[in-house]
């Protein structure tokens, strides 16, 4: 049973530049079927940017995704970080205080990886529904 977030997260994490095109960061998530990527300034973690993020904070309010940046739809105001060595109970316990589904993972300033509710459910549960979901192959 794994103790720390190293041993669950997803490694080598998709960043994008909060001056990326809200278009050319939703073409990433297209081609490399993910759901989020980090957003980076000059390397430094500023939070994640979703799907769900572009199509509720810019789409729906009618931002033209070709000209607006990342920087107007992700989230990461109150940027919930853990490192590689965090203990899984203390990650589980970041996600529930924070009601968020994804901590980037941090080390030495750089982000490493991401872990999701899902990998915390894998680990924690691996029967429960939520488990069974994040298991299965993308629906694409």
């Amino acid at each position: 049973m794994a103790t720390t977030v190293r041993q669950v997260m997803t490694t080598n994490p998709r960043c994008v530049s909060v001056d990326e095109a809200i278009i050319a960061v939703a073409q990433v998530m297209r081609d490399e079927d993910i759901g989020s990527v980090i957003v980076t300034d000059a390397d430094e973690v500023r939070g994640v940017v979703t799907d769900r993020d572009i199509v509720v904070r810019a789409v729906a309010d009618g931002f033209d995704p070709r000209i607006e940046t990342v920087d107007t739809v992700y989230s990461g105001r109150e940027l919930v970080t853990v490192d590689p060595d965090t203990p899984i109970e203390d990650a589980v316990r970041l996600v529930r205080e924070h009601a968020v589904r994804r901590l980037p993972v941090v080390e030495h300033g750089k982000a490493v990886g991401v872990v999701s509710l899902g990998d915390l459910a894998l680990e924690r549960d691996d029967q429960s529904a939520l488990a069974d979901i994040s298991a299965a192959p993308a629906n694409t």
